[in-house]
């Protein structure tokens, strides 16, 4: 398993989180070795050629707008240890059925120049959030308590408290502009008409005019290559393939930090919690998960609307209306006939994931947590819809459903990629109101199921790392 039969900290999973505490640790001055039960690091931060030789295919996460304004990403030298951001042209394109989009450019000016009559309303929403963000980031990006600056984050919350529907409705009045902001705020995998769901849709559209919406050249697997490399660098140890099923199986050391659900940390350690802190981790809510096609592609997709082919991502699922049926359906259990599809096309702006002429393509609709409906016709319909001759230029595809999603990645419950369900009550209490301690004085939880939830940030387990060390001394 390892070198040592003592370190200072043990860190259970590798993900981005996982590798974000060991590295937190090992740069205090201390020992760290972390646990991979996979053969291969990341997590979900992680690449592979699922369909065919030449084409690569990011397994999970694929697009790293948090990544890139992570202030703990920021603070490590990845770009020393062979990590390079490829920002596209357009962080976004939103396409309607008349052959128009709406889009986000990096530059808040010309989004809000492109965006016509809402154009006003979009600074006064977005811009707002882009031009304090230094002042917003460690509150957005950690446990919530007393704010560092109270009156910036009140003005922000008194967007983002409201429902996703709610706001677009009062705040825009085009329909593309109003769809745009239902496609940001779906990220958060709950009914647009829950209160809260504002939120991730302002945060992920406002870091797009600080930081951007850039993919990792090469794949995702190369952010968790350079965060293993640099925790090397420091005298940090990583080995894969070891699953760990208890406490007992660890070398001797002063603290576990685990980057796991609290499913996980129930296998690993429940034994040794209360009753009490045992039925919270039970309770805690994985909300909907995701259905997962990659295509190898003989040529570039055929949008009808010029911008989305200078676009990384691409949000498909028509008006307001359509995106928040679809959503409603997945949190429920009805799979969508016209389901929201996250989409990216990496391979247009990194040549290095296909071969020369070729294209790589990503993307995931919404589904009941546990679902194992295929929902490749209706994703490829959808495509078909806004890119007439997409399904013409089809290769090969590798499809996952939520059993599979899990099976590959334990961490991803019924196919959960957010680390649980975002509700309001669980961004409070995320995953109890411990957060990042457990009843163990020694044990902690630095997944994604701990604030501020999912994405590739590092922020879980660095917020988790920092209390251990305070303990540590």
């Amino acid at each position: 398993m390892s070198t040592k039969s003592e370190y200072d900290a043990v860190i259970v999973g590798s993900g981005p989180n996982g590798l974000a505490a060991a590295i937190t640790i090992a740069k205090a001055g201390h020992s760290v070795l972390v646990l991979e039960a996979e053969e291969h690091i990341g997590g979900g931060t992680r690449s592979a050629a699922l369909t065919l030789p030449g084409f690569t295919h990011d397994v999970c996460s694929a697009v790293h707008p948090m990544a890139v304004s992570s202030p703990f990403f920021r603070s490590l030298p990845l770009q020393e240890h062979g990590l390079e951001w490829v920002h596209p042209p357009l962080c976004l394109a939103h396409p309607l059925d008349d052959g128009s989009a709406a889009v986000i450019d990096h530059s808040l000016q010309k989004t809000c120049e492109g965006l016509g009559a809402d154009g006003g309303s979009y600074r006064s929403v977005m811009g707002s959030i882009a031009a304090n963000w230094q002042g917003l980031e460690n509150d957005l990006l950690g446990p919530i308590g007393f704010p560092s600056h109270p009156l910036r984050m009140a003005r922000f919350g008194m967007h983002a408290l409201q429902p996703a529907t709610r706001l677009a409705r009062t705040q825009f009045r085009t329909e593309g502009v109003r769809a745009l902001f239902a496609g940001l705020a779906a990220h958060s995998l709950m009914p647009l008409e829950a209160w809260g769901t504002a939120a991730i849709g302002l945060v992920i559209g406002a870091v797009a005019h600080v930081a951007g919406w850039p993919i990792a050249k090469g794949g995702s697997q190369r952010i968790a290559d350079a965060l293993t490399s640099y925790l090397r660098s420091l005298g940090g140890e990583v080995a894969t393939g070891v699953r760990v099923h208890s406490l007992k199986e660890l070398p001797s050391t002063k603290a576990v930090l685990c980057d796991v659900s609290p499913r996980g940390l129930l296998e690993i350690a429940g034994d040794h919690f209360p009753a009490t802190y045992r039925a919270a981790l039970e309770r805690f809510d994985y909300g909907a998960g995701v259905f997962k096609l990659d295509w190898a592609l003989r040529g570039p997709i055929p949008w009808k609307a010029a911008p989305c082919r200078q676009a990384g991502t691409v949000h498909i699922g028509g008006t307001l209306e359509e995106i928040a049926r679809s959503e409603r359906e997945c949190c429920t259990t009805t799979n969508s006939e016209a389901p929201f599809v996250l989409f990216s096309q990496p391979s247009l702006f990194d040549p290095t994931r296909a071969p020369a002429g070729h294209h790589t393509a990503w993307a995931y609709c919404h589904v009941p947590s546990g679902s194992t409906v295929d929902m490749t016709a209706r994703i490829e319909a959808q495509i078909e819809r806004f890119a007439p001759g997409f399904q013409e230029l089809i290769l090969a595809r590798s499809t996952r459903n939520t059993t599979q999603l899990e099976k590959e990645n334990a961490n991803l419950v019924g196919g959960n990629v957010t680390g649980g369900a975002n509700s309001l009550r669980q961004i409070f209490l995320r995953p109890t109101l411990r957060r990042y301690e457990t009843p163990m004085r020694n044990v902690y939880l630095c997944s994604a199921s701990t604030p501020p939830g999912g994405g590739v940030h590092g922020m879980c387990g660095f917020q988790a790392a920092t209390r251990a060390l305070a303990r540590m001394g």
